[in-house]
């Protein structure tokens, strides 16, 4: 079980900075495709879904967001999503008030994460060691100081 993509850039760090210097950012690329969409629905006349839509991505997105909430409101739509939850013993090696996101039972009571399968070993130290720099610089951006800055950017916490 590999826990997320964006471990790439923790892997892969020197092909992903590569990667970013040599094309305009995403944020730049949906501004265009944005800005491109929008003098299209200009035009009356248009009546069938652009081809540019599809390169945009999130398709799904306000499918899954209206189906979450009436899971949550009415106990409607999927049982089964992937929200994120408090760990509360899901991921035994993080705290139970750590964040995670997992596929979970959703109801009106909430989300109640489902069992997960073990975790390697490589990839569970890495998961606690980004969820202890995201508590540490929670903590630095809360309550300020120097030493908690440090603290949450050293590699060695």
């Amino acid at each position: 079980m590999v826990p997320s993509y964006y471990l790439r850039y923790f892997y892969a760090h020197d092909e992903v900075v590569r990667e970013t210097r040599t094309k305009p950012s995403r944020a730049a690329e949906v501004a265009d495709m944005e800005r491109r969409l929008l003098a299209l629905y200009a035009d009356p006349a248009l009546d069938e879904k652009p081809a540019l839509l599809s390169q945009r991505g999130g398709a799904y997105y306000s499918e899954a967001a209206v189906d979450l909430a009436a899971a949550l409101l009415r106990g409607a739509g999927s049982r089964h999503q992937v929200v994120n939850t408090l760990n509360n013993g899901t991921l035994p090696f993080l705290p139970d008030d750590a964040v995670i996101e997992v596929q979970a039972t959703v109801g009106p009571k909430g989300a109640t994460p489902l069992p997960v399968a073990s975790v390697d070993p490589l990839f569970s130290g890495l998961m606690a060691s980004v969820t202890t720099y995201e508590d540490l610089a929670l903590e630095a951006a809360l309550h300020g100081g120097r030493d908690r800055v440090f603290r949450a950017s050293s590699p060695t916490r």
